[in-house]
């Protein structure tokens, strides 16, 4: 007897009505690391755009703020640009197999020829007008602070935050638009590599579960379906080359989860 109840040792209950697996994805490498946090910045900074609130045009500006510290880490534009015309290259050849629907592939190609011409129209300079705002550098340097952007910190943040929603939002939007070449061009990318991706039902044997991928084909991204009901989720660590899946069960947010210890099944789809 360990002296827990049953209330206590039993996982919290799952999310009720889910239909689907969840799906929980692992970057292998820095590229994908960023790719996918830019995606989820620029998604998140497009919603919040779109509220009328205060709090959504702080939070806009957060997540815009936050895009342009990983781009300025690196050369982003040229690493997509890049990628662009390898993907391009790839499923234009793809058009000679006699297998394969060539209306569809077309279409793919036209679109990434599409984006490729965007974002290369948007000049090397595409940031240059975000970087020399000194509205934004001063939100961005005050937000270092905890509560850095409080209204007694930043008195015209407070007066732009006090105009209209519709002053707000434009103004959203034109900084917006300014990352969209690149960030459209991020969600094809991931698109595609989620789509190559290679699935396979597998079983992780008292909840543990390790891979080793071929080096000839390193895997950029690996993704874990769950069944949502279960009350399990994944904690994923690895390389390009190999990777270990654990899963643990969910017991709410004022206990630690708890590794699972019975065979679980899930879904693993390598994208190389």
């Amino acid at each position: 007897m360990t002296g827990e109840t049953a209330d206590e040792a039993a996982p919290a209950p799952a999310p009720a009505g889910i239909g689907e697996p969840l799906v929980f994805e692992q970057p292998l490498n820095e590229r994908m690391r960023a790719y996918l946090r830019i995606d989820f910045l620029y998604n998140q900074a497009l919603a919040h755009a779109r509220a009328s609130s205060q709090w959504g045009s702080r939070a806009a500006i957060s997540s815009l703020l936050d895009i342009l510290a990983i781009i300025t880490r690196a050369d982003t534009r040229a690493d997509v640009l890049k990628e662009l015309e390898r993907q391009t290259a790839l499923y234009t050849e793809y058009q000679r197999r006699a297998e394969v629907d060539v209306d569809r592939l077309q279409a793919l190609v036209a679109n990434l020829v599409r984006l490729r011409t965007e974002l290369l129209g948007a000049g090397s300079a595409y940031l240059q007008p975000l970087r020399d705002s000194t509205f934004l550098a001063a939100v961005r340097h005050r937000s270092t602070i905890p509560g850095g952007t409080c209204d007694f910190d930043l008195p015209d943040f407070f007066y732009w935050l006090n105009q209209s929603g519709e002053q707000r939002e434009r103004a959203l939007g034109e900084w917006l638009a300014m990352l969209r070449p690149l960030c459209d061009s991020i969600a094809e990318l991931l698109w595609l590599t989620r789509q190559g991706g290679r699935q396979r039902t597998e079983v992780a044997p008292n909840g543990v579960f390790h891979i080793t991928f071929d080096r000839g084909t390193p895997v950029q991204l690996l993704r874990v379906a769950v069944d949502g009901t279960l009350g399990i989720f994944p904690e994923i660590s690895g390389s390009h080359y190999r990777a270990s899946v654990r899963f643990v069960h969910w017991h709410g947010v004022n206990e630690r989860p708890r590794q699972a210890d019975t065979d679980v099944p899930f879904e693993i789809i390598c994208c190389a």
